[in-house]
């Protein structure tokens, strides 16, 4: 039965995470992106988004954030959520839900520790900024 049982392999879809001014902090600030860098558009993307790990020795666990897309253009990205600096210390969990030509898609990404900073930016597909991606 489970060799029947086809499990799709997400491409060209990826998480970010760009640094950008936020007016109220009166800061630069990451925010996390969606980003669909296909040729079609993406349906019912939903992201559920957690951050966990240690901190001092004590574990830290954030609640769950929930977002729904009804559509993720073709070439694009949405903004998901900012990003806390509290929460940079622990490893964020992004696991994205997807229809795609009418197949269910599912990936998780995950940013780990301390991975979201200045020196592991580059060139992000569709933005034209730099930030920190997962493929």
């Amino acid at each position: 039965m489970k060799k029947d049982i086809i499990i799709p392999t997400v491409e060209n879809v990826y998480i970010a995470a760009v640094k950008e001014w936020n007016e109220d902090f009166q800061e630069d600030c990451w925010y996390a992106y969606l980003v669909n860098d296909t040729d079609n558009n993406l349906e019912m993307a939903i992201v559920v988004s957690k951050a966990y790990g240690f901190i001092n020795g004590e574990p830290r666990n954030t609640g769950m954030f929930r977002n729904a897309f009804a559509e993720v253009a073709p070439k694009s990205a949405v903004k998901i959520e900012l990003l806390e600096n509290n929460v940079l210390q622990l490893d964020n969990e992004f696991a994205v839900t997807y229809f795609l030509n009418n197949t269910l898609y599912d990936k998780i990404f995950v940013f780990k520790t301390n991975t979201i900073n200045d020196k592991g930016t580059r060139d992000i597909p569709v933005i034209n900024k730099r930030g920190v991606l997962l493929k």
